[in-house]
């Protein structure tokens, strides 16, 4: 691996709060959540009816009608989101295209477009089959190669939850081992009917926006959206004299295989994974100024969240916030990492750590700092960026503002 740091030059985003990077940074730092009733398609059978739904959303402001053939919801979000990263890091022709590589995180895929099909085929009503091929997980990635050529290594990454933050990481491992110059990654994923259902039927969706760390909490908002970085090698993005906004020092994961739903409940696995990720980042506990969590508003899973931050930063624990940007963003399943991950370094840049919305009360089980009076200032640069998907799947990214390496220095 080189010796090399990895930074981060492109940042673009949809979401259901907001729709590009400045629009969406006011919504973190602001607390505005997008989460509101649904009607992308009818919940009115599901006991939860809200969710973050990007919504007045016009397709044709973005992609002609004959594009939008062979686009589903998932695809289109992804292009909107890295066209402003790409067009952010002013990288293309920098590089040789089989310099550059895509990664894509994702989940749920072209699920709606393949459940709209289904319907109009069972009532015999005419359905494109082109929307079929958006199904097949790798097809956001191959999008994007196609529409921005880019030619290096390309990766589609399903591991549910954490897929976007993994796909984040392993962007960063193919710049170090010297393979890529530069790789567009991150993750996009659409509501749709069969994981709406799905969560539904596990009782793990909270009827009211969700509440991470609050008392009463009981369970997740889902949302969607799409969130890419452009990650670069240090030396090669300084030659091209590109903007650094911020660092990728290091990430780790694990899948410690506890249970296909449920985390290892006493937390050790989840510090495990944060401990390799700042050791991998070379920085020193005491360094991490805040954690932006997984975060969901389960039950379990918060108060494991917080068992691991103990475990990870000790008598100093009290003094290391742990947020959630969820309430805001709703859960985005295999986009919630790399959206999370640009809300963190936003943050990171407005030396502000957000605030945990919709506080219902104390609990005793989760006795941290969340941040549910307000976002606070801070002068720290370096913070963690957690997600938790099932199956154990975890994934931890060690961020840094983009005056780290002038301090650094």
């Amino acid at each position: 691996m080189s010796s090399s740091r990895v930074v981060i030059t492109g940042l673009g985003v949809i979401s259901g709060p907001a729709a590009g990077v400045s629009a969406f940074q006011d919504a973190i730092l602001k607390g505005k959540s997008g989460i509101g009733p649904l009607d992308l398609f009818d919940v009115s059978v599901f006991p939860a009816q809200i969710g973050s739904q990007v919504k007045d959303y016009r397709p044709r402001e973005h992609f002609t009608r004959r594009e939008l053939k062979h686009l589903s919801r998932t695809d289109q979000f992804a292009l909107i989101a890295a066209r402003e990263a790409v067009a952010m890091s002013s990288v293309s022709g920098s590089y040789n295209p089989y310099e550059i590589g895509v990664c894509v995180g994702g989940g749920v895929g072209g699920m709606l477009h393949g459940e709209a099909w289904l319907a109009a085929d069972i009532h015999g009503q005419t359905a494109c089959p082109g929307l079929l091929r958006t199904l097949l997980p790798d097809c956001t990635a191959t999008r994007l190669a196609e529409t921005f050529g880019f030619a290096g290594y390309q990766g589609s990454i399903t591991t549910a939850c954490s897929s976007s933050a993994t796909a984040i990481g392993w962007s960063a491992d193919q710049i170090r081992s010297g393979r890529l110059k530069a790789a567009l990654c991150g993750g996009a994923d659409s509501l749709a009917m069969l994981t709406f259902a799905g969560f539904n039927s596990l009782k793990v969706v909270d009827p009211e926006p969700c509440a991470p760390f609050s008392l009463g909490r009981n369970g997740i908002s889902l949302g969607e959206g799409a969130a890419f970085m452009l990650l670069e090698d240090e030396a090669s993005a300084v030659s091209r004299s590109a903007t650094i906004l911020g660092y990728l020092l290091g990430y780790a994961l694990a899948g410690e295989g506890h249970h296909m739903t449920a985390p290892e409940p006493s937390g050790e696995a989840a510090a495990c994974v944060m401990q390799a990720a700042i050791a991998t980042a070379g920085i020193r506990p005491e360094q991490v100024g805040w954690v932006n969590a997984h975060g969901t508003g389960t039950p379990l899973n918060d108060v494991v969240e917080s068992n691991a931050m103990k475990l990870v930063f000790g008598e100093a624990v009290s003094g290391v916030p742990l947020i959630s940007t969820k309430p805001v963003t709703g859960h985005c399943l295999g986009a919630a990492g790399s959206i999370e991950a640009v809300a963190t370094l936003l943050s990171l840049n407005a030396a502000t750590i957000p605030q945990t919305l919709h506080f219902r009360g104390k609990d005793p089980e989760c006795d941290l700092e969340y941040c549910h009076g307000g976002p606070k200032k801070t002068d720290a640069r370096i913070a963690l960026s957690n997600s938790f998907a099932f199956g154990g799947n975890i994934t931890t990214l060690a961020l840094a503002a983009a005056d780290h390496g002038r301090r650094d220095s």
